[in-house]
């Protein structure tokens, strides 16, 4: 590397739990009662837009679970959603003491809806740790699109020979590789540190 290292971090699966994922929405139908299948298959449909912000959490849910009559309210299914949202072993105490370290420029770069966004943003003090949030919300595209690696870079101005890429998921490591940039699969934060020591990072 020949300037200061650029980390981009998933969120979800890496720092925190994932906030909405497939076991969420189990938990979520058997905790509310709904048919899994049925409410699955809306996810689903609903997906792509609320996770790229051309739907909001409340029309999400609208159209997700309120379709029929509920004998819970909405903003009691938004509170459990929020609530999945959890630290995930002591990965993001240490990328904080990255942070304090000022070793690395540090980005998130993660699909997430608009206000499960906010709320970790804000829940959990990740402003005091990264410098921006690159998420599909605000972005209007997805991991693993292709465009969204080299729109992290140019936000960041960041030299692809600089910049890292972190993710648990292989699907999302694999186009960062294809387009010659420099990723880690993260399967726990001793891994990812040993991995980090090799582009000489140490926090």
């Amino acid at each position: 590397m020949t300037a200061t290292p650029t980390l981009f971090f998933d969120v979800g699966g890496v720092l925190l739990t994932n906030g909405w994922d497939t076991g969420s929405r189990r938990r979520a139908a058997e905790t509310f009662h709904l048919d899994f299948q049925e409410f699955q298959t809306r996810h689903e449909m609903l997906k792509t837009a609320f996770e790229t912000g051309r739907l909001s959490l409340n029309t999400y849910i609208q159209r997700a679970v309120f379709f029929r009559e509920r004998a819970f309210t909405p903003e009691d299914f938004a509170r459990f959603m929020f609530a999945q949202s959890q630290p995930l072993g002591d990965t993001l105490e240490w990328v904080r003491g990255l942070a304090r370290s000022g070793k690395c420029r540090l980005f998130t770069l993660n699909n997430e809806s608009r206000e499960l966004h906010e709320h970790r943003v804000k829940t959990f003090g990740l402003d005091a740790i990264f410098q921006g949030f690159l998420v599909s919300c605000y972005l209007g595209q997805a991991k693993p699109d292709e465009g969204i690696y080299l729109n992290a870079l140019g936000i960041a101005a960041c030299d692809s020979r600089d910049a890292i890429f972190i993710d648990d998921r292989p699907l999302n490591v694999e186009p960062a590789l294809a387009l010659g940039l420099n990723a880690v699969l993260f399967r726990g934060r001793e891994a990812l540190e040993a991995s980090l020591k090799e582009f000489g990072i140490a926090c």
